[in-house]
This record gives C-alpha cells, sequence and structure tokens, in this order.
C-alpha cells in the first residue's frame, strides 16, 4: 500500500511491503524534511556521493520504487526501510533528528499492533493489493499464499534455518523442482527485475506455489531434517508433489501452467492460466 505520511506538515512518500512486513520510506522526501534544503534531491545526490566514498552501506541498502511525484506521475525513487532511514537520521545534523525518531516510533506502532491483531495485517495486506488494482479472487489467494510462507519460515526458524539467504536458497530449491524453472529464471520469463515473484503469478501459479510450501512445511514436521542438504531435499519433495498436480491439471486442461503474464495485467492473472 502506497501511503503518504505527514511529519511536521510536510509528505513523506512510503510504502509498505506485506512480505518483510515493513515501511519503505522516499529517502528524498525524508532529506527535505530533515535538511530543510530548498532542493532535497540535489541534497541526497550529494550526501549519497559522500557516503559512497565512505564506503558506507547505506547507499548498497537503497532500493528503487515508483512512487507518485507531485506532477501525478509515477518515477522510480530510492526508498529505505525503517532500518535503513534510522542509519540515515545518523548522516543529516539536524535538530529535528530525535522528533523524527519519535515520529517514525508512532508510525511503527501499526506494526505492532498487527502483532497483536493479525486481522489488522490481513486487511492492511488485502487494501494494498486493491489500491494496486488487483482482483478479489486474486486478493484472496494471494493473502492465502502469504500465510503459507509464513508457516513454512516459521518451520525453518523451528529447524534451525534462520538466515535470509538460506530460506532463499532452499526456496529456489522447492520453485525449481515444482516449476522447471530457478527464481532467476521464472522472473526473466516474466519480464521481473525486483518485482516480488509472487506478486506476478496468476492464479494457478500461485495455488500450485503455495502446494509446494504445504507439502515442504509437512514433509519437515514429519522427517525434521537436521542438515541443510537434508532441508534441500525436503524442499525439493515438496516441489515435486506440487510438480505431479502441475502437469495432471496440463494434461487436463491442455495448458501450461507457467505464464508470461505479470502484474502489468492484473486482471488477467486471475482469468488465465498460461500460454
Amino acid at each position: 500500500m502506497t501511503n503518504i505520511k505527514i511529519f511536521e506538515n510536510k509528505k513523506i512518500r512510503a510504502e509498505w511491503d506485506s512480505e518483510k512486513e515493513d515501511w519503505w520510506m522516499s529517502v528524498v522526501d525524508v532529506c527535505g524534511v530533515l535538511s530543510d534544503s530548498i532542493d532535497p534531491r540535489k541534497y541526497w545526490n550529494k550526501l549519497k556521493q559522500r557516503l559512497k566514498e565512505e564506503g558506507s552501506e547505506l547507499v548498497t541498502n537503497c532500493h528503487q520504487l515508483k512512487l507518485k511525484a507531485a506532477d501525478g506521475k509515477s518515477y522510480s525513487t530510492d526508498v529505505l526501510n525503517t532500518q535503513g532511514i534510522l542509519r540515515l537520521i545518523q548522516s543529516i545534523p539536524s535538530p529535528k533528528a530525535e522528533p523524527f525518531k519519535m515520529w517514525l516510533a508512532t508510525v511503527g506502532t501499526e506494526r505492532l499492533d498487527e502483532i497483536a491483531d493479525p486481522e489488522k495485517a490481513i486487511l492492511r495486506g488485502a487494501e494494498f493489493y486493491r489500491q494496486k488494482g488487483y482482483t478479489e479472487n486474486w486478493i484472496t489467494q494471494r493473502l492465502r499464499a502469504i500465510e503459507m510462507r509464513k508457516e513454512l519460515t516459521d518451520e525453518w526458524k523451528e529447524r534451525g534455518v534462520t538466515s535470509e539467504q538460506d530460506y532463499a536458497i532452499l526456496t529456489n530449491e522447492m520453485t525449481k523442482a515444482w516449476s522447471g524453472f530457478t527464481i532467476q529464471q521464472y522472473k526473466q520469463y516474466k519480464d521481473l527485475k525486483k518485482e516480488n515473484l509472487r506478486d506476478n503469478m496468476t492464479n494457478i501459479e500461485l495455488v500450485l506455489n503455495m502446494l509446494a510450501e504445504v507439502t515442504t512445511t509437512g514433509i519437515s514436521k514429519a522427517e525434521k531434517p537436521k542438515t541443510f542438504e537434508q532441508h534441500k531435499e525436503v524442499a525439493r519433495g515438496g516441489g515435486g508433489i506440487a510438480r505431479n498436480a502441475k502437469a495432471e491439471y496440463e494434461k487436463r486442461v491442455n495448458q501450461k501452467v507457467i505464464s508470461p503474464l505479470n502484474a502489468r495485467t492484473k486482471q488477467k492473472l486471475e482469468i488465465e492460466g498460461g500460454e
């Protein structure tokens, strides 16, 4: 969900990441608030150059999202998550630093509210996709997919797998097993770059990906893998079950599941299954 946050009557563009459950905020907007510069973009460009020269990881951690500008058009904009924004504040000498930190804490209560009441997170996620133009049926599938993903990562954590890199490796093994594509190949096929792959899946792709995750979770609970190699084997096993379902479906409807469609044609994600 794209939001306009207000700090001292100044607008800060932000987007909620439902996967990572964190805010991405426009760096230029934050620089404008903290520096009172008449040209925040120029201020950020100079600061970014200095940070690069200092070897700061802040610039490396900077992402780009298309956010709506004052002219009503969307442009690629540098964004940082909440942790990155806090590090940015340390790089900008400003008397507003402490009030801004307090403001960030207030914004962060939305996340705490969701922990206490998960229904709020579900409603927030639904509204995020609704604002982006997805159909209601697709949104229902996507929210279920998020729930299944969380159950899988919770199971991995329970078995001692905790790093994002390891999650990515296991997800890659599972995805390749059911789809025939690695994550990178899948994204290339859909003409994606940094976009979330699941946000660009058709309804049948989402369902099969969920099947792979649910069965991987179930196998892991039953077999209790102890080594990372065993975890990879379990991930491939869960993906294999979804691959068999995919083959049966394709045979029955005479249509390929893996589709080049992406979120640029949101309405088709629900009604199309493949090429």
